[in-house]
C-alpha cells in the first residue's frame, strides 16, 4: 500500500506515535555504529532520523513507494540515501547491508513473505532483518478506540486486525516462511499524551491509512456520530494512549 497523502498528515496521524517507536526497534535490531543500514518503508523518515542520528547519515539508505514521503525523507534527512522503492523490488546487491528494518510497513506489503525475504537478500549473512506491526488484532494498537467506535457504528466495516503480522505471532511466522532464522518476539510499547480531544480526533480526517480513509469517507453527519462515539470511549483531556507493537528480528543465513 502506498501512502498517496501528505508528510504532514502523516506525521500528525501516525508519526505521533512513530517517532517514539523507532528508537525500540533500533534498539532490538541491534545497530551499532559501523553498520550500513536499509529502512524499508522509511515513510516521512521517524526511523530514519533515529538510525542516522546512531550511525551518521552516509550509513543510512532509505526506501519508501510513495512519492511524497520520498521528498520528505530526503528533505528531513540530509546526507541519507532515499529512494523511491517497494520492499518487493529492493534495488540494491545481495548482501549490501548489515541490517534492514521496517518499521510500521509489513502490514502494508502487497506480499509480505517477498518482502521480507527481500530485506534478507540486500542483507549480508549474519546480518539482521527487524520489523514490527501494531497490535490491531489484539486491540492494544494506538487506532483500536478508532476502529471499536467504528464496529458501533458499521459492524461490517474492515479494520487492521487481520493485516498481516497484526496479530500475536503471525510476524514471526512470516520471518519464518521468508527463510530467516534464530527469529526473536518482542513485544514494544509506546505511550503518547494528547493533549485534548481535538488534537487526537482530527488527523483522522486527513485520510491517512484504512482508519484515515474510513473516517474522510463518512457524510458529515455519520463522521461526527463516529467522532462522538470516540470522544465518549476516552478519558477527559489531557489522556495517555498505550499502544503495543508486535516486533520480530531474525539472522539471515549463508
Amino acid at each position: 500500500m502506498s501512502f498517496a497523502v501528505a508528510a504532514d498528515a502523516y506525521d500528525r496521524f501516525m508519526g505521533r506515535y512513530s517517532v517514539p517507536l523507532s528508537p525500540q526497534l533500533a534498539d532490538l535490531a541491534g545497530v551499532t555504529p559501523g553498520d550500513r543500514v536499509l529502512d524499508v518503508g522509511c515513510g516521512p523518515g521517524a526511523l530514519t532520523a533515529e538510525l542516522a542520528a546512531r550511525l551518521g547519515p552516509d550509513a543510512v539508505v532509505a526506501v519508501d513507494p510513495s512519492e511524497p514521503f520520498v521528498a520528505a525523507a530526503r528533505e528531513r534527512n540530509p546526507g541519507v540515501d532515499v529512494r523511491r522503492a517497494s520492499a518487493e523490488e529492493l534495488p540494491f546487491a545481495d548482501g549490501a547491508f548489515d541490517a534492514a528494518i521496517a518499521q510500521l510497513v509489513v502490514h502494508f506489503m502487497r506480499d509480505p513473505v517477498a518482502g521480507l525475504a527481500e530485506m534478507a537478500r540486500v542483507t549480508r549473512p549474519g546480518g539482521v532483518v527487524a520489523a514490527c506491526v501494531w497490535d490491531h488484532a489484539g486491540g492494544r494498537g494506538p487506532l483500536s478506540v478508532f476502529w471499536e467506535a467504528a464496529h458501533a457504528l458499521d459492524p461490517g466495516v474492515p479494520d487492521e486486525s487481520r493485516l498481516p503480522g497484526a496479530r500475536e505471532g503471525h510476524l514471526f511466522a512470516l520471518f519464518e516462511a521468508a527463510g530467516l532464522t534464530g527469529i526473536e518476539e518482542r513485544t514494544l510499547v509506546v505511550a503518547v499524551e494528547h493533549p485534548s480531544f481535538e488534537e487526537w480526533w482530527e488527523p483522522y480526517t486527513l485520510g491517512v491509512g484504512p482508519a484515515g480513509a474510513y473516517a474522510a469517507g463518512l457524510e458529515p453527519a455519520r463522521q461526527a456520530e463516529l467522532r462522538e462515539r470516540c470522544r465518549a470511549a476516552l478519558p477527559p483531556a489531557p489522556f495517555v494512549l498505550e499502544a503495543r507493537a508486535w516486533a520480530t528480528r531474525g539472522t539471515v543465513t549463508g
